[in-house]
């Protein structure tokens, strides 16, 4: 079996466990769970978790080049390895959802790009309320709060009436300005592709038109020359005619001189 294939069969199985554990770390952060009332949402963050290390091990194993893969895919494993950085598993999440989407969407680019920018918006927003939430000094408690930081933090105003202040909120907070950039960036060469396109179907419309309308005026042209043509032809025939006539009754006239002609 192939790395491709694998991908392939774990397809659906990780994004339904992207889904759940979605689902489920929403529920415990925003309700702000203890413990003992957020057991079964730890259940089905574990079980998620559980699939993505059975997907990270498979393509691990099946990897062309282990050493390559697993180098470039360090994070991945930092992520499913240490309990610290649970919150940045969102990441494989987006991951999986943007190869199951991102075909259907690719004729979309703007579209998909909003969609995946409220996605980033919203699984940043949870990240940093979780590990905010319950810190001494921390200005982001509610979902509220951590929602409004994320907008305008991809959106890269920062106005800094609300800011992480750990290290792992930071990390988020970096990761979404740097996507706020990406967004803008896509968004406007994507509108900026459409007006050059647009005015350039335009401009090819109107040489177009341009060159039939001296196509046709050159056609005209060619009609009426063709005509002169062929007038002048008639007239040079008939002209040819008429001196041919006249050089004949000349040396009619001329051969009856000398048969008339004393001594002739």
């Amino acid at each position: 079996m192939t790395q491709e294939r694998w991908r392939e069969l774990t397809e659906w199985p990780t994004l339904a466990a992207a889904v759940v554990f979605l689902g489920a770390y929403s529920v415990q952060v925003i309700g702000n769970l203890p413990p003992e009332e957020g057991a079964w949402a730890e259940g089905l963050l574990w079980a998620a978790w559980a699939v993505f290390v059975v997907d990270y091990a498979g393509q691990l194993w099946l990897a062309p080049q282990r050493g390559r893969w697993f180098v470039r895919n360090l994070h991945e494993l930092a992520i499913l390895a240490l309990p610290a950085l649970r919150p940045l598993r969102l990441v494989t999440f987006l991951r999986v959802v943007h190869n199951k989407a991102g075909n259907a969407l690719r004729g979309r680019l703007v579209v998909y790009v909003i969609a995946a920018a409220g996605m980033l918006m919203y699984c940043g927003a949870l990240t940093v309320e979780d590990v905010e939430q319950n810190v001494p000094g921390s200005n982001i408690r509610s979902f509220g709060a951590a929602i409004w930081w994320a907008l305008e933090t991809i959106t890269t105003v920062g106005y800094g009436d609300h800011y992480p202040v750990t290290v792992i909120g930071r990390l988020v907070a970096a990761a979404l300005m740097v996507s706020g950039i990406a967004v803008l960036g896509v968004v406007t060469a994507s509108i900026a592709a459409w007006l050059v396109e647009t005015m350039t179907s335009q401009t090819a419309a109107e040489v177009e038109a341009g060159v039939e309308a001296v196509e046709a005026e050159v056609q005209d042209v060619e009609a009426e020359v063709e005509a002169i043509d062929q007038s002048l032809e008639a007239k040079v025939q008939a002209l040819t005619e008429r001196v041919e006539r006249l050089t004949a009754a000349l040396e009619a006239r001329e051969a009856e001189r000398r048969g008339t002609w004393p001594g002739a």
